[in-house]
């Protein structure tokens, strides 16, 4: 069976609900979940979310790619591993970017992602 976009665009919707998911089951904070297809090209969904320290970071990372690793995704890409405010999961059709609040408030990410739609991840997580 052919992969269309539609069918992956509900894969990563699926893969970001999980993340999202994973991030709060381990405490992570301000969590937004935003589908910016409509309003950049560099993936279907951005899952940011505010991590306390570099342990937290550690935790929340490693929940995700656990979680998503289950259902058989790994990233194709990781960034910051040296950083202990920042880092980036790079799952293709989605972005997930764990962050210290003070990192998050500097950059701003959010913004960057103006127009995109945001998603409500609560009602449908595990």
């Amino acid at each position: 069976m052919a992969v269309t976009a539609q069918s992956q665009g509900r894969l990563y919707k699926r893969l970001a609900l999980l993340a999202a998911q994973a991030a709060s089951d381990k405490k992570a904070e301000s969590l937004t979940l935003l589908h910016v297809r409509p309003v950049s090209g560099v993936a279907d969904y951005v899952l940011i979310a505010s991590c306390t320290s570099a342990p937290h970071i550690e935790a929340v990372e490693d929940n995700i790619k656990k979680l998503l690793k289950d259902e058989g995704h790994l990233p194709g890409h990781r960034d910051g591993r040296l950083s202990s405010r920042w880092r980036v999961l790079d799952y293709g059709g989605l972005l997930v970017h764990l962050m210290h609040p003070e990192a998050r408030e500097h950059y701003r990410l959010d913004s960057v992602f103006a127009g995109a739609k945001k998603v409500r991840w609560e009602e449908k997580g595990g």
